[in-house]
């Protein structure tokens, strides 16, 4: 390995400095690296955009946000990403602080599991032709711009019409994003290395609305019907675009592949427990 790209989350007081610290200790094993400055607070901004072109490991100092955002540009790349904790939930960040040492010199050492995640990709078309095009490693949401309003979809995976949806929106996950947005709206947690799309309904009107598990080979697609409130997109809740009437969302699994060291089966399951208190049941 020869060129680092750190991405600090000036959010974290503890990242910066820590930051430093790396980059003192990869160039003592002739690794050199660039220190990237993001703003975990203004992730909405399309704003905030670097080139990751030419690296061959991406570090993140932040939470899962900061991870959500290195990801997107760095899975079309195949450059890994080291993802150190400093944020609250560690589902995708799951190296801790007082373990970053030990787990970059076994990366360095090529000793690290690399895990494979997948991400999805949402393409807007307006009168047939494509407005807007994005990536999500968690979602791709189609919501009211008011929580507490509905909105009209029509959803159909392929050619095969799901109905009509009368809700505040919808959620396309992933098996990673399953543990985010999806299982606050009751969708059920799904191990990460499934390539599968989960469809998650938020707050629908009809009592019969479920959650619906999709394999990686369709396409979801959503159809903006009349409604009495702006609709829009956002994607991992970083990108946004409004929506309008008549407009078709296409939401697909990209082929491109995030890829996360160390981030194992043990780690996502200890952060299950530990993060959501899931336990089973007493012993009988």
């Amino acid at each position: 390995m020869k060129k680092c790209l750190i991405v600090v989350n000036s959010f974290k007081e503890r990242a910066l400095p820590l930051g430093e610290e790396i980059r003192s200790f990869l160039a003592e094993r002739g690794v050199s690296s660039v220190l990237f400055t993001y703003n975990g607070a203004d992730a909405g901004s399309e704003e905030v955009s670097v080139s990751f072109e030419g690296y061959d490991l991406v570090l993140t100092l932040g939470g899962d946000g900061t991870v959500l955002f290195a990801c997107r540009g760095c899975a079309p790349l195949g450059i890994p990403v080291f993802a150190i904790n400093l944020g609250e939930f560690g589902f995708l960040a799951s190296i801790q602080v007082d373990e970053w040492q030990e787990q970059l010199e076994r990366y360095l050492d090529g000793r690290s599991l690399v895990s494979e995640r997948s991400l999805i990709e949402a393409e807007v078309l307006r009168g047939g032709k494509t407005v807007f095009l994005t990536s999500g490693m968690n979602d791709i949401v189609v919501s009211s711009s008011a929580s507490s309003r509905l909105i009209n979809l029509k959803v159909a995976y392929n050619h095969a019409l799901l109905g009509p949806f009368k809700a505040n929106g919808l959620i396309v996950s992933t098996a990673t994003g399953s543990t985010a947005y999806a299982a606050a709206a009751g969708g059920p947690i799904m191990e990460p290395s499934l390539d599968t799309m989960l469809l998650t309904p938020i707050s629908s009107f009809s009592l019969s609305a479920r959650p619906l598990v999709f394999g990686s080979g369709g396409e979801i697609v959503i159809t903006v019907l009349p409604s009495r409130v702006d609709v829009g997109l956002t994607a991992d809740g970083q990108v946004s675009f409004g929506l309008c009437e008549g407009d078709v969302v296409i939401v697909g699994v990209l082929k491109s592949r995030a890829r996360l060291v160390a981030a194992t089966q043990e780690t996502f399951y200890a952060a299950l427990q530990s993060k959501l208190n899931w336990a089973g049941g007493p012993r009988a």
